[in-house]
């Protein structure tokens, strides 16, 4: 018996078949940039307040964290801890702990809670412990918020933190509006009161960042947004307690504003770090899909060089 047997040579490579799983890739990779274009879109389109174009609302400008490295914080300032007892910002500064500083308001509806899930976050990596090796202090910038508040607020940020043991370690602090002064003043932190035209929309227009203060109560380094690298802060707080200071950041602030109804329009909550999180997800995104297009129209192209597959006689006997 004769029998034609006809065998297909395989190229390496991808096969025409492939062309099914590329095209998916590449609507994958549209849908991608189509939501981060829309996400991005969303961002910038809000408008930031009766101000044109790309300026901040007229309330921001005095918003600021102006960085003053090496500035002596005011010890003797009085304030109230959060068990109601009457201290000095001094009471933590013993000469030997370095200390982590944070102004907020206890009762902002978005960023200060932000930043302090940020710090907790932070300090969960870190291989020290508050009250043994550094101190962590919250000053409460709104002279009307009480240490019970300041209490509550600590338990709150304490279980997220996660180790209960460390509760000597935290201070929140409340005060007058004089001591709030003389340590925003030191630290260089701006922000406004912004009150609605109902007269009960109270709240505050303000950036946020932590600072790593020596021993001695001068300020040794900046942190700037609500996210920290924990190594970084770590560093800082180990040359700190060494009264090394570190250097000056990047000044890119994460403002906290509100919806204001009297002219209608939302204001930026978070502005410059997320614009510039979109802008660089919409260019990776955008170059991605690019290079994709470009292989594939390679790939096709040399699939269309390549020969046509040889055909070969076999014989059978039998």
């Amino acid at each position: 018996m004769i029998a034609a047997v006809t065998t297909r040579r395989v190229q390496p490579g991808p096969a025409r078949t492939g062309r099914g799983p590329a095209l998916a890739r590449l609507c994958l990779s549209a849908a991608l940039l189509a939501l981060a274009c829309s996400a991005q879109a969303s961002t910038s389109s809000v408008p930031a307040g009766p101000d044109p174009g790309d300026q901040l609302p007229a309330v921001l400008h005095g918003v600021q964290i102006a960085q003053h490295l090496n500035a002596e914080l005011p010890l003797s300032a009085p304030f109230v801890d959060d068990h109601g007892r009457p201290v000095t910002l001094g009471t933590y500064f013993n000469g030997k702990l370095p200390v982590l500083l944070t102004t907020v308001y206890y009762n902002c509806p978005m960023l200060c809670s932000e930043e302090m899930d940020g710090l907790a976050s932070a300090l969960e990596m870190l291989h020290l412990t508050p009250g043994k090796d550094f101190q962590v202090v919250v000053i409460s910038f709104d002279p009307t918020e009480t240490p019970k508040l300041a209490a509550q607020k600590k338990a709150l940020y304490l279980k997220r933190y996660g180790r209960p043991d460390t509760a000597d370690g935290w201070h929140y602090l409340t005060g007058p509006q004089s001591s709030i002064a003389a340590v925003t003043r030191a630290i260089g932190f701006g922000y406004v009161r912004v009150q609605g035209p109902d007269g009960k929309l109270d709240q505050y227009a303000h950036a946020s960042a932590i600072e790593v203060a020596t021993p001695q109560g001068r300020i040794a380094q900046y942190f700037l947004g609500v996210e920290y690298p924990p190594q970084a802060v770590m560093n800082s707080l180990v040359a700190a307690s060494q009264e090394k200071l570190g250097v000056g950041v990047p000044n890119i602030l994460t403002y906290c504003y509100r919806y204001n109804p009297e002219i209608d329009r939302r204001s930026m909550m978070v502005v410059r770090a997320v614009q510039i999180g979109g802008i660089a997800t919409v260019a990776s995104l955008g170059g991605f899909l690019f290079l994709m297009f470009r292989r594939d129209i390679q790939l096709a192209h040399q699939q269309d060089l390549q020969p046509a597959p040889k055909r070969t006689g076999g014989i059978d006997k039998g």
